[in-house]
């Protein structure tokens, strides 16, 4: 009798202890963080990315971030679509809206802009070319200009400036280098006239005296630039993007309140409050603090995107034929994700 009650109890307190495992493992496998690969470019246009992960505002959201880093738009909105990377933070670009038109690829956030006062693309010029006349950001009429690629942010841009300033896109030069670095060497090496490069390629360039600065897109022609993006396989995952855009709207606003509401003439001044968010922005680009304090993009405290803004740009580019025909903005953005203007 005693022993069986003894028996009784063992495989009683046996069986407690496998549930009670079980049942951890089971707390474990829930509370495992999400993992999702972000392609982005070392440009301070990113910074909000690397502060959400740096300050773990990613891992409090559940979220084990892996980021993979590009020299150019496009290639980062091709990964998105072949599933290299989950999310693409980076500028839009022909390439980019013809997979968003073909349904591969859906804009679920805004990031950078370009904005009066906050230097974030420049209009730079060869020494040569400089000084032989091209002073100023609508000289660039007529000469060999170059950007990464055809229907690129940096096309846009001068596309911008062309109606600006009443000549054809068709009258410039545009010369395709496939990357920041090759367009930067270019420019140096004199063997194109200007270029339209980030600030944070542009300024080293004038800085060491390869380069005259002759303006700032931003001032010339304001626009939204930057984007977050996935796949429509992803949005599928709503608890994962749900939980990547709040980690990125918390490190939107930081980056909007503590840096940029201080920025004064384009620079952002040192302070103990700044200086811990300039040295993230300086870890990941591989910039000095007091450069990055210069390079600071304007990006939107709330993460909304200027939709209007954006059915501009793709009209523009179906009109160049740099985007096919068929699909507006409404089209390629996730109604239930974008915070718009």
């Amino acid at each position: 009798m005693t022993h069986t009650i003894a028996t009784r109890l063992r495989r009683a307190v046996q069986a407690v202890a496998v549930a009670a495992l079980g049942l951890g493992v089971a707390t474990a496998d829930a509370e495992a963080p999400l993992k999702a690969k972000v392609g982005v470019l070392r440009l301070s246009s990113s910074a909000p990315v690397f502060m959400a992960l740096d300050k773990g505002y990613f891992r409090d959201a559940g979220l084990d971030i892996e980021l993979k880093f590009f020299d150019a738009a496009q290639p980062i909105a091709v990964a998105t679509a072949s599933g290299d990377v989950d999310f693409g933070v980076t500028a839009f670009t022909g390439g980019m809206f013809n997979l968003a038109g073909k349904g591969v690829l859906k804009v679920i956030g805004g990031m950078s802009r370009e904005q009066p006062g906050f230097p974030l693309i420049a209009y730079v010029a060869g020494n040569t070319a400089y000084a032989h006349g091209l002073k100023s950001p609508k000289d660039l009429a007529g000469k060999r200009v170059g950007v990464t690629q055809i229907g690129s942010t940096f096309h846009y841009s001068l596309g911008l400036l062309a109606d600006k300033y009443g000549f054809k896109l068709s009258d410039v030069k545009v010369v395709p280098l496939q990357s920041l670095s090759n367009a930067a060497a270019a420019l140096k090496g004199e063997t194109i006239d200007g270029a339209l490069l980030p600030a944070t390629t542009a300024r080293p360039l004038i800085d060491g005296d390869g380069a005259k600065l002759l303006g700032w897109v931003g001032d010339e022609t304001p626009w939204q630039l930057g984007a977050v993006f996935t796949t429509p396989k992803m949005l599928g995952n709503k608890e994962l993007v749900t939980k990547f855009l709040a980690a990125l709207a918390r490190a939107d606003r930081e980056y909007h309140d503590v840096l940029l509401k201080v920025m004064k003439d384009g620079r952002v001044p040192m302070t103990a409050e700044t200086m811990p968010l300039l040295q993230i922005v300086s870890k990941y680009t591989n910039l000095p603090p007091d450069r990055a304090a210069v390079d600071c993009a304007y990006i939107d405290p709330d993460g909304k995107l200027d939709i209007k803004n954006v059915g501009d740009q793709i009209s523009w580019m179906q009109a160049q034929g740099f985007v096919d025909k068929g699909f507006t903005v409404n089209d390629i953005i996730a109604k239930d994700f974008v915070k718009g203007d």
